[in-house]
């Protein structure tokens, strides 16, 4: 899709003020917003049905994990990029590859935020919730506000599936969904019946309701469906019968909302014209751009990329997606275990690649060994994190960020590595970006922290220009960096460049390049084994030195009319949720300050002078304070934690409330 600049946006996450729009990837001044969802004018289709024009949407799909519900809402979402809406989603599904159907815990679940303007999260409450079944209604219906719109397929309410999510009557009859605005609809019967004339069981047809639900839906809201009937035809092209029949489901759910009585009205939600900077644009997600990052990393270094990994959720899409570019110079391979995937890698980068492992926590425990040989071999080498909800196996498909101390310390002996931490879905590309400049200036090991919120979430990116992308190419050694007393040239493996304390990178079979590669320890200079203390100190030093001279940009501010006592903090995926909550106080009178860290090793240089400058500082993270327990210990500031490990994002209005209290006690 594309778009160009134009007015500035309205939103109910958006500022009031000009210079709160500072820093936070919006188009600029901001209008007085409307209330979210409002009606903003109603006219009368063709049909005579009414037309309600609004300025945003929340929708959830719900059902079991074998319902397609992702697969349903990455659809209308697609859709949705296309038309031009701002967009974000929270896919949130079962670690379990197939639970009990019709069971809580088998819930999976796609929420998806679109809007005429700039957003910045998934949205706290869904104004529409789809549900497929008892278990989707029950696991849902608190998060829904009164006078939302539920869509439930009438066909799965059951006394039996009732009964297994503890309904003891039918919440369809029993006035428990008073207030709401409820659409029973026989999913399962209408998606048969629309396919009787093809030859498939109920129970084969039946799986199309998902199709039935997405057209019902994209007549609603008045979605492009040219694009998701070309999916289809793709994604079955060997089955063309098995195509067809999805593509009747998703007409007669479309046909469904026009011709039927109980949909009165449907939506329209314009384009995001003036959301956005002109360019070019596409959905995506944050693994997928984390592999665009990397690739292009890659070519803008001229070097070939190297993927050793080890499938783990939520990182195994980087590995699928990253084996599809074999013409652009990358390599993936997986790996029996985590530490052969890291081994392969930093053998990647020894011989002239740009290496990279991806993960998440559990496998960082188990790469730690490689890393720390990394720092001491001084060798570029990525380490992407995605986050999950621990210890140990804790939970797979929900977020958390509780793995910052371990990518900070995680090691044996004094091992420092730089982190990078992506703000956005689509940030992860320039992260990557980041994430390999420093790894080929500094020849180093680096993180790269995502989770799983920004990894399966997905916003919409505009495509840059390869003029815009940093130049990273690097000089391998060629020949003799040092002359020794009696003239002999000679190659020393750590003698270091002045400026940013970075050994050459000598590729193997380089004539008299020849040198001592290892974990233990070298002589400055040589590389050659030293057990000497004093030698020791000084590499020890000396490396750290490299890490704490790492050039990174200084933190910037956000803080309209330089009056705010109260500085919100925030880093990774908390943006989102923290610019919107800042938005919400603004609006509302109060005056506070945001910034957001993407280096989190080193950090900024003006981070401690940023600290000090206001009376209390919060940092909203989603683990128990990690980022406030470092920055107390280094700049002996106080700061107030907001945590939560629910495996889910903060909502907006939650951390809302939380940092209104600390400015009004301020």
């Amino acid at each position: 899709m594309t778009s160009q600049a134009g007015p500035d946006t309205r939103d109910a996450e958006t500022p009031t003020d000009p210079a709160a729009d500072a820093a936070t990837g919006g188009s600029g001044a901001a209008q007085p917003s409307t209330t979210p969802g409002a009606d903003t004018t109603g006219t009368t289709g063709t049909t005579g049905k009414e037309v309600r024009r609004l300025d945003r949407v929340i929708i959830r799909f719900a059902g079991d994990s074998g319902d397609g519900m992702q697969l349903t809402g990455d659809r209308f979402t697609s859709e949705t990029a296309s038309f031009g809406n701002d967009l974000s989603t929270l896919p949130n599904f079962p670690a379990e590859i197939r639970a009990p159907a019709g069971t809580l815990p088998g819930v999976s679940s796609f929420q998806v935020h679109f809007a005429d303007h700039d957003i910045l999260t998934p949205g706290d409450a869904p104004n529409v919730l789809v549900a497929m079944n008892p278990a989707a209604l029950k696991a849902n219906i608190e998060d829904v506000p009164r006078g939302a719109e539920i869509i439930v397929n009438t066909d799965e309410f059951t006394t039996r599936a009732m009964a297994k999510v503890g309904y003891a009557s039918s919440p369809l009859e029993d006035g428990s969904l008073e207030g709401y605005s409820v659409h029973p609809v026989p999913l399962t019967t209408l998606t048969v019946e629309a396919l009787k004339g093809f030859d498939l069981t109920r129970k084969e047809a039946g799986r199309s309701k998902n199709m039935f639900a997405l057209g019902l839906l994209s007549w609603m809201y008045h979605r492009p469906t040219e694009g998701t009937e070309n999916f289809l035809r793709t994604k079955f092209a060997n089955k063309p019968h098995i195509a067809e029949a999805n593509l009747a489901a998703f007409r007669a759910g479309w046909n469904f909302g026009e011709t039927t009585e109980d949909f009165a009205t449907s939506y329209e939600v314009a384009p995001a014209t003036s959301a956005f900077p002109p360019g070019t644009y596409r959905n995506i997600s944050g693994n997928l751009a984390l592999s665009y990052g990397l690739v292009a990393a890659s070519h803008q270094a001229d070097l070939p990329l190297f993927l050793g990994s080890y499938p783990i959720t939520p990182a195994s899409d980087i590995l699928h997606e990253l084996s599809k570019h074999k013409n652009f110079g990358v390599r993936t391979f997986q790996a029996e275990d985590e530490i052969a995937g890291i081994g392969a890698a930093l053998g990647a980068s020894f011989g002239g690649s740009l290496g990279v492992t991806t993960t998440s926590g559990p496998g960082v425990a188990l790469k730690s060994e490689t890393i720390g040989l990394a720092v001491s071999l001084e060798l570029p080498l990525l380490v992407v994190d995605i986050q999950r909800g621990g210890p140990s196996t804790g939970l797979p498909t929900k977020t958390e960020q509780a793995d910052l101390m371990q990518a900070m310390y995680g090691r044996n002996g004094e091992a420092p590595v730089p982190i990078v931490a992506p703000a956005t879905p689509a940030d992860c590309f320039d992260a990557a970006i980041e994430a390999a400049r420093i790894a080929l200036v500094y020849r180093t090991p680096v993180f790269l922290l995502s989770d799983g919120y920004l990894a399966n979430g997905s916003e919409p990116w505009r495509i840059p220009d390869p003029e815009e992308l940093p130049d990273l190419r690097v000089r391998f050694a060629t020949g003799p960096n040092h002359v020794k007393e009696d003239g002999t040239e000679v190659f020393h493996p750590f003698k270091r460049d002045p400026e940013t304390l970075a050994r050459p990178w000598a590729v193997p079979g380089t004539p008299g390049l020849e040198h001592r590669i290892g974990g233990i320890e070298k002589q400055d200079g040589t590389g050659n084994i030293s057990y000497d203390p004093a030698n020791h100190d000084f590499m020890v030093r000396t490396r750290q030195a490299k890490i704490d001279g790492i050039e990174v940009p200084e933190l910037e501010v956000d803080d309209p009319g330089g009056e705010a006592r109260v500085l919100v903090l925030g880093w990774g995926s908390t943006h989102g949720p923290i610019t919107a909550a800042t938005r919400r106080i603004r609006r509302a009178g109060g005056r506070i300050a945001r910034a957001h860290l993407r280096h989190l090793n080193p950090f900024p240089a003006n981070l401690g002078e940023v600290l000090r400058r206001y009376d209390k500082v919060v940092i909203p993270e989603m683990n128990l304070g990690q980022l406030a327990a470092l920055l107390r210990a280094k700049y002996l500031v106080d700061i107030a934690s907001i945590t939560q490990v629910t495996g889910l994002p903060f909502k907006a209005e939650q951390l809302a409330s939380a940092l209104k209290e600390a400015v009004d006690a301020h």
